[in-house]
């Protein structure tokens, strides 16, 4: 039995992003790997359902702060006071989920570190992050990349991006790339697919996109793409909506598209595979990711994928998905009408089901765990 500490804070607190692949993570290394025992390190506790039956199983705990003083300052128990505890608590390998480590991992401790670094787009784009974010961010990471003794980046992408700007041997570096909800690949019945398309007033023809409506994600290419495409087909958006929206919304009222371009937040996870299932082509027209879960949705969902080029949504939509330039609408159209096309559609299906095959929550598990134990060897 091996003792294994995470960093929490995500798994307990986010509900999407780094919160799903922390929980995706722990529940196939739990799943997979029942005799170790997983010590979740988190400043705060906060109910979450879909973490709560993970805590349950009898072999994953939560650690919160137990000093007074580290009760009074959380966000520096995580920096520097939660060490000690993992010294205490016989940890062999502490795994940062989402691109941190302590900042005293080294000094204050003999336990091996892996941290994951699920991308670097504030250095990528900076003008969509705030100049004191980017400062923030940069130091965790860099210090992080520079401290593990492991780093697990989520694609090749993003590996590169390590290497070429924190200049990182790439041998200290391993690609593990996550696989998405299992719900995407069971097929929803008619009934309940009818029931979430009246409730959300989905159109009956329409192409999906799902992120968060911010600047980064371009959902402006979309809209401009469906100004080239007929009357019929609709855009729906699902996600949070940032000011970013506001450009949206005009600019479908510009085109004449007011009521063919459909922004939905709010949405709860279970109804999400429904909405997939019920769409023509999915489109992922992001500038910039670290990998691109929601097209691994898509392609569970046999949806074809139409993602744009420029950084790693290749490695999620494999060769059988089209890309287009994140600036070109009409080749965007273009794609999509492709897609659309029954012999074109077919082969991307089936296709697309296959290449997402083989992002799953076993073989990220046992790639995980191997990365640990050679670490325990050294």
């Amino acid at each position: 039995m091996k003792r294994i500490g995470f960093d929490g804070k995500r798994a307990v607190q986010n509900f999407t992003g780094l919160g799903n692949y922390s929980r995706y993570l722990l529940e196939a290394m739990q799943s997979c790997f029942p005799k170790n025992e997983y010590i979740l390190y988190a400043p705060r506790e906060r109910e979450n359902p879909r973490l709560t039956p993970l805590l349950k199983r009898g072999n994953m705990h939560l650690r919160l702060p137990e000093k007074n003083i580290w009760k009074k300052l959380r966000p520096l128990w995580r920096v520097w006071g939660m060490t000690g505890e993992m010294e205490n608590d016989g940890i062999v390998i502490y795994h940062g989920l989402s691109n941190e480590l302590p900042l005293n991992i080294r000094k204050a401790t003999k336990v091996k570190s892996v941290v994951t670094i699920h991308d670097l787009i504030f250095r990528r784009l900076p003008e969509c992050y705030p100049l004191i974010d980017r400062w923030i961010y940069d130091y965790k990471f860099r210090k992080a990349c520079e401290q593990a003794d492991r780093i697990i980046a989520v694609s090749e992408c993003t590996k590169r991006d390590i290497v070429k700007d924190y200049h990182i041997a790439p041998e200290k570096i391993e690609v593990i790339c996550q696989g998405c909800d299992p719900a995407f690949a069971e097929m929803v019945s008619p009934e309940k697919k009818e029931e979430v398309s009246l409730r959300y007033e989905l159109p009956e023809h329409y192409i999906l996109s799902v992120g968060t409506i911010e600047r980064r994600k371009n959902a402006l290419l979309a809209v401009k793409a469906l100004a080239h495409l007929p009357e019929e087909m609709h855009l729906v958006l699902v996600g949070k909506e940032t000011s970013y929206a506001k450009e949206v919304r005009k600019a479908a009222e510009r085109l004449g598209l007011g009521q063919r371009v459909h922004l939905k937040q709010g949405i709860p996870f279970a109804d999400l595979p429904a909405i997939y299932q019920c769409a023509e082509v999915f489109i992922y027209p992001s500038i910039y990711e670290g990998f691109g879960i929601p097209i691994l949705e898509a392609l569970n969902s046999r949806i074809p994928v139409v993602a744009a080029t420029g950084s790693c949504l290749e490695e999620a939509g494999g060769p059988h998905s089209i890309y287009v330039a994140p600036d070109d609408a009409e080749g965007a159209a273009r794609a999509i009408r492709r897609a659309m096309t029954s012999e074109d559609r077919r082969h991307m299906v089936e296709e697309g089901v296959k290449w997402a095959a083989q992002f799953n929550a076993r073989q990220m598990a046992h790639q995980t765990m191997a990365c640990y134990e050679r670490l325990m060897e050294i």
